[in-house]
């Protein structure tokens, strides 16, 4: 387990911003996970957890407590069954799966970040959720000094919800089980229309398990959605506000804000969310408030392929970064009487 003192953050994060953390533990086994957090509870210091650090806003004073890394390895295979150790890398994790010829996170490919940090944040793309296929989550309960394991109907999950991010200092993940589906090499059915619009084919269809994957990557890509060192159009946490979610009443005002201020006749984006709800596009809300693609002038900027994704130019800070943020809500609420929530985790920091 190594530690360091004084520790910068950026670097471990996908904005790479943030400043320093008191205490940096990198622990890479469970047991070490368990020991830190154990100590931390036990001295009463604050602790922040990291795995991909691709969900992470740490404010520019940096984080005063124990901050967490958490590097665990493991990738256990048994058939359909899949158990992977919180550390994991995400998206290689996803390729293994499509190479071993199993279908249900393949569309999920090219998602930055740990497998840990899935279930907290229910991750999903393209039609797919973690939540239509995690079986089981292994965790430590801060709360009741024990680990323990939670079914996938105990993790509560939702839309970019679940019972990890509904109370954030009670667990930390440290094995997430998967149960995939042995579909001859073809995928699960496809279920999001960007999707089957690019290979040809109607939502419900499957294709081969290497298409789909290749598809994905290949739409993430275009909207800079997969990481590169060399463009600062990744230096970002993907989307950076929700879908948001309308009642069926929120629904009708806003769609009469559209017709106020885009003339009648402009429907706004629609999908089916549960009963007596809707949920609408954050990326179309962005763009139609007047925050077009590479919206800015300074260090931090929406970014140049996606109305959805803020990023880091290169020198930006943290609060450069919140400012065009507090900017787009306003905007996105004075118009449409819509105001959309962070995705992101904030540290230290809040919109």
């Amino acid at each position: 387990m190594q530690e360091l003192h004084d520790a910068p953050l950026a670097p471990l994060t996908t904005f790479r911003l943030g400043g320093p953390a008191t205490r940096l533990i990198t622990a890479t086994t469970d047991a070490e996970v368990i020991d830190a957090v154990r100590e931390a509870d036990a001295a009463g210091v604050p602790l922040l957890v990291i795995g991909g650090g691709s969900n992470l806003v740490i404010g520019d004073k940096g984080f005063d407590g124990t901050a967490l890394r958490i590097a665990t390895t493991g990738f256990e295979l048994t058939g359909t069954t899949l158990e992977l150790a919180a550390g994991e890398v995400w998206a290689d994790a996803v390729a293994r799966t499509v190479e071993a010829g199993l279908a249900g996170v393949e569309c999920l490919s090219g998602i930055p970040g740990s497998a840990g940090a899935t279930p907290i944040q229910n991750v999903g793309a393209y039609g797919q959720e973690v939540s239509a296929t995690i079986t089981e989550v292994v965790a430590y309960d801060r709360r009741a000094g024990e680990t323990v394991t939670l079914t996938n109907e105990e993790c509560a999950f939702s839309y970019r919800h679940s019972r990890f991010k509904a109370d954030p200092e009670r667990y930390v993940v440290l094995r997430v089980r998967f149960l995939l589906e042995d579909a001859d090499g073809l995928s699960a059915p496809l279920r999001y229309a960007e999707t089957a619009r690019a290979l040809g084919v109607e939502p419900g269809d499957r294709v081969p398990l290497d298409t789909a994957r290749e598809t994905v990557l290949k739409l993430r890509a275009g909207k800079g959605m997969v990481l590169d060192p060399e463009d600062h159009d990744t230096w970002s946490a993907g989307s950076f506000f929700t879908n948001p979610i309308l009642t069926d009443a929120e629904f009708d005002a806003f769609r009469a804000r559209v017709g106020e201020r885009l003339g009648d006749g402009v429907e706004p984006p629609a999908y089916p969310a549960g009963q007596g709800h809707t949920k609408t596009s954050a990326a179309w809300l962005i763009d139609k408030a007047g925050f077009t693609k590479g919206y800015g002038t300074g260090p931090a900027r929406i970014s140049t392929k996606h109305t959805l994704a803020l990023t880091n130019r290169g020198a930006a800070t943290t609060e450069d970064l919140l400012t065009l943020a507090r900017e787009v809500v306003t905007g996105v609420r004075e118009a449409f009487g819509i105001t959309l929530v962070n995705e992101p985790v904030t540290v230290g920091v809040s919109l």
